[in-house]
């Protein structure tokens, strides 16, 4: 049964807390406005809906601003590659972008890395231990591309992971930062990602406030980093609070 898109808060804005390359002048002063109008500090609209593919054991749609991706999850089921017996199941993690994500053709971020930060940022949340022998596949297509895909596809992922009934620790969450000159930015899209100084990607389980995963990139002042890291935890805490709500909703639309 399809789920609906969720009513929950629109957005998971935190609380307030030189270049070698030349930017646009959009980029540039202390009054700038941020490509689609947003605050410094304001994340984009987030729209959230589960049980979005029916063939799928779960599945869940996340369109954050243009950012658009569809997650699917099968399993737990039998590994198809012969493998020793485990006590834990195993998570197999698959990001792909369709032909007409991008712009430009081909200009997609490599499908191989971030397959990979998908799995990495998923493991630790996953109970293994409640699967043991199988496997769980997930399958996250970016359908367009709008800046800050990776965090989008992991809080998908962990929507459909949930919606598939997979035992997990808490949901996941992420949320990511680039460092503009002076400026520190959430949830940058695709246009500010290419003019960044630095960029900060966190994960974190927010209901028992563990990271797990951080990467960060390019150049950053100590003050600036703690700043971004308390900026996008406190993001990453009001999404959880978000796709908590929707996974609720689909379950009361299940029940009437």
């Amino acid at each position: 049964m399809a789920g609906k898109i969720s009513n929950t808060p629109a957005t998971y804005t935190p609380s307030p807390t030189s270049q070698d390359k030349k930017r646009p002048s959009i980029f540039t002063g202390s009054d700038w406005v941020r490509p689609d109008g947003r605050g410094l500090h304001q994340c984009r609209p987030a729209f959230l809906r589960t049980s979005a593919v029916n063939s799928a054991s779960g599945s869940a749609y996340a369109e954050f601003g243009n950012a658009k991706v569809i997650v699917s999850v099968f399993g737990p089921r039998e590994s198809k590659k012969a493998m020793m017996y485990s006590d834990i199941g195993r998570l197999n993690c698959n990001v792909s972008y369709t032909s007409f994500a991008t712009p430009i053709r081909g200009q997609a971020s490599d499908s191989k890395d971030l397959s990979s930060m998908l799995h990495k940022a998923l493991e630790g949340a996953i109970i293994l231990e409640s699967f043991p022998k199988t496997t769980v596949d997930v399958f996250a297509l970016v359908l367009e591309s709008g800046g800050s895909d990776l965090p989008v596809v992991i809080s998908c992922a962990s929507l459909a992971l949930a919606d598939a009934g997979i035992m997990l620790y808490d949901m996941v969450a992420s949320v990511s930062m680039s460092c503009l000159g002076k400026n520190l930015v959430i949830d940058p899209v695709s246009e500010e990602e290419s003019y960044q100084d630095g960029g900060l990607m966190i994960t974190c389980m927010p209901s028992r406030n563990e990271v797990t995963q951080m990467t960060v990139t390019g150049e950053w002042s100590t003050p600036k980093i703690h700043e971004a890291m308390q900026l996008c935890l406190d993001a990453c805490s009001k999404l959880g609070k978000i796709m908590r709500s929707c996974l609720k909703e689909t379950v009361s639309a299940t029940q009437e």
